[in-house]
C-alpha cells in the first residue's frame, strides 16, 4: 500500500462557463449554500490527515491568499500561463510535488470525505461506474487496470473524476512527461490528464478508486450551480 503525503489543488482557471458569477470571484471560491467549494476539498483532505496542500492559482489569484492564513499547511503556487494554456500548465508549475500526491480540482463539492482516503494500491483516479450514456471521460478496466479511456464517453464504464493519486515512481514519470510535452513539444492546450491517459498510456498501469455519484459534485456551469443553490437563479433572471 502507498500513502498520499501531499495534495495539489487546481484552481487557476477563469471558470468561464459560470459567468457572470465568476467575473469577480474565482470559481473555487464561489459559495454553494454558503460554503466555498474549495473549503469542502481542503476540509476533506484534512479529515484524512493530508495537510501539505499546494493550490495552483492564476485568475484573481490575490483572492486565494487568505487561505494560507486560514489553513496551516496550505501554500499557493502561481501559474503564469493560466490565461494562455490549458490546465497542463497548472500541473507543470506544481511538478515538484507530484510524488505520493493526490491531485484534485478546487471547483467541486466533496460530500463524502472518505473518498479522499490517503491509502492506495496503485496510481489512478476516483471513478463512478455508469451503465447509462455519458459524455464524460470513460475508462475501460480489465483485471483492475485501465486499458483504455474515451474522451467522448459512452456507457458501461468507469467515469473519471478529477481526484487522482500518484505513487513516487509514477509521479516522477509524470513530471518527466509533463516537461517533454510542455517544454519540448509546446503541447500546451491539453489537459494534464491527457499526459498519462493518451500521450504515454503504455508507461502507466492506472487503477480506479470506486465511489458513488452522490459522494461528490463537479460544478461545471451556471445551470449546475443553480441546481445546487437556487439563489444564483438571479443571474439568469437579470439577463
Amino acid at each position: 500500500m502507498y500513502r498520499v503525503e501531499r495534495a495539489i489543488i487546481m484552481a487557476a482557471g477563469f471558470g468561464k462557463r459560470m459567468y457572470p458569477v465568476t467575473l469577480n470571484t474565482p470559481k473555487p471560491l464561489v459559495r454553494v449554500n454558503g460554503v466555498r467549494m474549495i473549503d469542502t476539498v481542503i476540509d476533506g483532505l484534512h479529515k484524512n490527515g493530508i495537510n501539505e496542500i499546494y493550490i495552483v492559482v492564476g485568475y484573481l489569484k490575490e483572492q486565494f491568499m487568505a487561505l494560507e492564513k486560514e489553513y496551516p499547511g496550505v501554500k499557493l503556487i502561481e501559474n503564469p500561463y493560466y490565461d494562455t494554456c490549458n490546465n497542463i500548465s497548472s500541473l507543470y508549475v506544481a511538478r515538484d510535488y507530484i510524488k505520493n500526491a493526490m491531485i484534485l480540482d478546487g471547483d467541486q463539492m466533496i460530500y463524502n470525505p472518505a473518498i479522499l482516503t490517503p491509502e492506495f494500491e496503485r496510481s489512478g483516479y476516483n471513478s463512478v461506474w455508469t451503465d447509462g450514456e455519458t459524455d464524460e471521460w470513460l475508462q475501460t478496466v480489465e483485471n483492475g487496470i485501465v486499458v483504455s479511456c474515451s474522451r467522448t464517453g459512452g456507457k458501461k464504464g468507469w467515469q473519471l473524476y478529477s481526484i487522482s493519486r500518484w505513487t513516487a515512481e509514477d509521479g516522477k514519470k509524470l513530471r518527466h512527461h509533463l516537461e517533454i510535452e510542455f517544454e519540448q513539444k509546446k503541447n500546451r492546450q491539453i489537459y494534464w490528464d491527457d499526459v498519462a491517459m493518451f500521450c504515454y498510456p503504455e508507461e502507466y498501469q492506472l487503477g480506479v478508486y470506486p465511489m458513488k455519484k452522490e459522494d461528490i459534485i463537479e460544478v461545471d456551469n451556471l445551470d449546475e450551480l443553480i441546481a445546487l443553490d437556487v439563489s444564483y437563479k438571479r443571474y439568469v433572471e437579470e439577463k
